[in-house]
């Protein structure tokens, strides 16, 4: 039989690393489970995978904190589970090249230990100690051991290896409903129907056809990301280094993504020189070894942002309508955690507490 003439339990839309996690979670529980997706790579194609809740902590997200710490701490067994996800334990360094810049990082660790995080404070000849690469002119670097990567095509890779339910590729163009519960997908190739509907599809949420008062504002945000290559292979550097307005993530052999930088360009994907340029010129200043580094791929991705910066997880304004959507820079960072609390809203569960501000519901009535 063909999906279009079968229900599911759940159907999700998204076949991204959310998307996947999500349907691979719900699986778990026994649901019969489909995932809808057009077979076009999303934000996780282009994203650099880090996993840092504590380097990314800034005044005034300790909502979005308390969700990365939480999804961070459950990675190593989420990936476990997992053949060849991609995952790296090297830590991060984050660096100031100037006095300004040292000045910022001083009151961001200051504010990292007043929450109780892992940060230690280096001076520049023990950074280039850790890490020779880095340039002469560094001012001051934070060593945080605790935050990690991952390569995000390895994961969705491996999420798709895991995941045994059905797969539709097909592109969701609205859902189905009946009064006020969703009934189901429908698709360029069909309806799906289903019980519950997890809506994972990033920025694509918002060309879903579905009753105004129940969607979830989400807008694009574009960022541009090089990946370079070592001909000489890995050791440039061990472990993610970031500055103010980039960072650069090694994979591991010899591969190094950079990025990204942070544009309100509407839908367009468009990698451009200046990118490019503001990409090597904030870098190079930190780790000046990259113009030795190959150009392997430049590409250009969209965000899923809302207008709180945190993420819509959780029962909509529908019944049978569960959102996993606007994760904006967190997506691969939050991916276990929202699995895992979308499978509980599934099996019926509420949301915990030290995830209630990502509930969806806060955006009833906002205009999309």
């Amino acid at each position: 039989m063909s999906p279009q003439s079968q229900s599911f339990d759940v159907a999700v839309v998204g076949g991204g690393a959310i998307g996947l996690a999500c349907a691979y979670r719900a699986e778990q529980r026994g649901a019969r489970v489909i995932v809808i997706d057009a077979g076009e790579p999303g934000a996780w194609n282009v994203a650099a995978g880090m996993l840092a809740p504590v380097s990314e902590a800034e005044f005034g997200e300790h909502a979005l904190l308390t969700l990365g710490l939480e999804s961070a701490r459950r990675y190593p067994a989420f990936c476990d589970e997992l053949e060849d996800p991609g995952y790296r334990a090297a830590g991060t360094l984050v660096v100031a090249r100037d006095r300004d810049e040292a000045e910022a990082l001083d009151r961001l660790a200051a504010f990292r230990r007043e929450l109780g995080l892992q940060v230690e404070r280096l001076r520049p000849s023990q950074a280039r100690k850790l890490e020779p690469a880095l340039a002469p002119t560094v001012r001051l670097a934070l060593r945080i051991d605790g935050d990690h990567a991952i390569d995000p095509r390895k994961l969705v890779a491996a999420l798709g290896r895991a995941f045994g339910g059905e797969r539709l590729r097909a592109r969701a163009s609205g859902l189905l409903v009946r009064g006020s519960r969703v009934t189901g997908v429908a698709t360029d190739a069909g309806e799906v129907r289903a019980e519950q509907v997890v809506v994972a599809a990033g920025v694509h949420v918002a060309e879903l056809e579905l009753p105004e008062h129940a969607r979830v504002p989400v807008r694009p945000v574009k960022g541009q990301v090089l990946r370079l290559r070592d001909p000489a292979g890995p050791g440039l550097v061990e472990r993610t280094i970031r500055g103010e307005q980039a960072y650069f993530v090694p994979r591991g052999d010899g591969r190094y993504v950079l990025g990204a930088t942070m544009e309100e360009r509407g839908w367009d994907t468009t990698p451009t020189a200046g990118g490019v340029y503001e990409l090597l010129r904030d870098l190079s200043e930190v780790v000046p070894g990259i113009f030795e580094l190959e150009i392997e791929e430049l590409t250009a991705g969209l965000r899923p942002a809302t207008p709180d910066n945190v993420p819509a997880i959780g029962r909509g304004a529908l019944d049978g309508l569960v959102w996993a959507t606007g994760h904006f820079r967190n997506g691969i960072l939050l991916t276990p955690v929202t699995a895992d609390l979308v499978a509980a809203v599934l099996a019926g569960d509420a949301l915990p507490e030290f995830a209630a501000a990502a509930d969806p519901l806060r955006f009833a009535g906002v205009p999309a």
